[in-house]
């Protein structure tokens, strides 16, 4: 009997949208609690339990300990980039930022995937790839100068040059990811075992292994569960069940807009127009990217020399 059903595939899309929308509010208010190496350590733990219950639940930790054997540093690689690095960048970016600035500038990440796959996946950049990075990184900038492109006044500088980096962090991560043989639940599993061990020890050296007040663990916990952990798997469900998987991948257009219906009402942010202009701008060139893509022949398959 096939497990395929779109509208339990568009059911499971949506929740995860849904609830990716939340997180750059919860992080924003996770920060008031903590530093960001104390979110991302007790963010990382929770999701380690979560992606744990998950892997148990599919019966994969055989896979799991097959794969850690044979490619450790491989993981470990994997993991250093991925809860520790990008994660500390874009919680320091989220801490020096607006939200509506940080996450709407992280959702370039797209855009930096294709520039990346140039030099490491030895591919070329099309003319649509370049006049859609043009249109993105216009709306990146339209965002972070609040629409004064002229004045070029940056609310931090700082701030928006750790978001933009965050996305070459993401980009790396998910290039190097496609590496990975193991299902991609082992694989975020086995970062998270390898990369949330040295945000702990990165806490002690730094001081911050402190318990936070329950606001701050609650806000951690909000965060590995939907941001890291829980989210991940109800969208690879949506994936595996969608008998059209471009209408679902497509659902995850809504989330940068959602995000800042629950940062207005939540943060009391208030919305700046150059802010849904610049979104737009980014969404329209990842689309038109992405259709772009998918819209070009596949290559002949080349005879071994």
């Amino acid at each position: 009997m096939s497990n395929k059903s779109q509208s339990r595939a568009v059911l499971l899309g949506l929740s995860a949208v849904l609830l990716w929308s939340t997180v750059a509010t919860a992080f924003k208010l996770s920060l008031q609690q903590m530093s960001p190496l104390q979110l991302l350590g007790w963010a990382g733990l929770f999701s380690t339990l979560v992606l744990m219950v998950g892997v148990s639940w599919q019966r994969g930790w055989g896979e799991l300990l097959a794969q850690a054997r044979q490619r450790p540093l491989f993981y470990l690689g994997l993991g250093v980039l991925n809860p520790a690095f990008y994660y500390l960048v874009l919680f320091r970016a989220y801490d020096l930022l607006p939200a509506q600035q940080a996450q709407a500038l992280n959702y370039t990440w797209a855009l930096t995937l294709a520039l990346l796959a140039v030099p490491l996946l030895k591919q070329r950049l099309q003319r649509v790839d370049l006049l859609a990075m043009l249109l993105g990184y216009s709306g990146a900038l339209v965002i972070a100068t609040r629409g004064d492109l002229l004045g070029l006044a940056f609310d931090s500088v700082p701030g928006v040059m750790l978001a933009l980096f965050s996305t070459l962090i993401w980009a790396l991560y998910w290039i190097l990811n496609t590496r990975a043989e193991a299902s991609p639940a082992v694989t975020l599993l086995l970062c998270f075992l390898c990369g949330t061990p040295l945000v702990w020890g990165l806490m002690a050296w730094q001081g911050e292994w402190v318990l936070p007040g329950w606001q701050g663990l609650l806000g951690a916990a909000y965060v590995g569960l939907f941001e890291m952990g829980l989210t991940f798997m109800l969208w690879l469900g949506a994936m595996r069940a969608a008998t059209h998987v471009s209408r679902i991948s497509n659902l995850i257009f809504l989330s940068p807009f959602l995000s800042l219906v629950f940062i207005h009402f939540l943060l009391h942010e208030p919305i700046a127009p150059a802010t849904f202009i610049g979104l737009a701008l980014i969404v329209t060139a990842v689309v038109w990217q992405q259709r772009a893509a998918r819209s070009e022949p596949a290559p002949a398959t080349e005879q071994p020399e």
